[in-house]
């Protein structure tokens, strides 16, 4: 009986954590989208938003613009110095938040509920913002912490932003760079240690 009620929990505990991890579509490579030089053209800063959710495949091909895997080395589209690969993705939605991993492109959640308000910080427009995307820099992944560090992390933080900036151009989606959030509320709720620390955001949505 013991050993049936173990291997029940052990089931439970197997189906829930596969609950908390989903592959997101694959990306869509051949999407039709504006030129190099339009994009740049068309590229600005919206701070108003449609409510309406973004679709699955939008939010997987934004994904991959920003920090996804595009070869087979485990290379990113995002380039890091040295290759470190130490900025972590978060997507905030209504539902909850969960981490992107580029290797497997797919979504884990960390937090379940709405958190988009430590987000957006006091600059309330961003709570309409469907998804907000947190860049957080892991210094413990880089390996060092000290001046020269810093400015190439922050150099990678903002290759990663301009991904996103530049995809939400393209593809007709809404974004703004900004740098306020409510940084101590966010690292206590991703359980994040004084190495890892959030940057930069992007709300993103259609347009309203």
């Amino acid at each position: 009986m013991k050993n049936l009620v173990l291997a029940a929990t052990m089931l439970l505990v197997g189906i829930a954590a596969m609950a908390q991890t989903r592959n997101l579509p694959k990306p869509n490579i051949q999407r039709k989208t504006l030129s190099v030089m339009e994009t740049y053209k068309q590229r600005k800063s919206v701070r108003e938003y449609s409510n309406k959710p973004l679709s699955d495949q939008d939010l997987s091909d934004l994904l991959w613009a920003a920090q996804g895997k595009n070869r087979p080395d485990g290379h990113l589209t995002a380039p890091t110095a040295m290759n470190k690969q130490e900025i972590r993705l978060y997507v905030f939605t209504a539902k909850g938040v969960s981490l992107y991993n580029p290797q497997a492109h797919s979504l884990t959640q960390v937090a379940t509920g709405d958190h988009r308000d430590i987000v957006a910080g006091r600059q309330d427009f961003a709570k309409t913002a469907p998804v907000s995307l947190v860049m957080v820099a892991d210094f413990d992944k880089f390996g060092a912490k000290n001046e020269h560090s810093q400015w190439m992390v922050g150099v990678d933080v903002g290759i990663v932003c301009q991904n996103i900036n530049l995809f939400c151009s393209a593809a007709g989606l809404c974004t703004v760079p900004r740098g306020t959030m409510d940084q101590k509320a966010i690292q206590t709720l991703l359980k994040l240690n004084t190495n890892q620390i959030p940057v930069i955001n992007n709300p993103v949505g259609y347009g309203k």
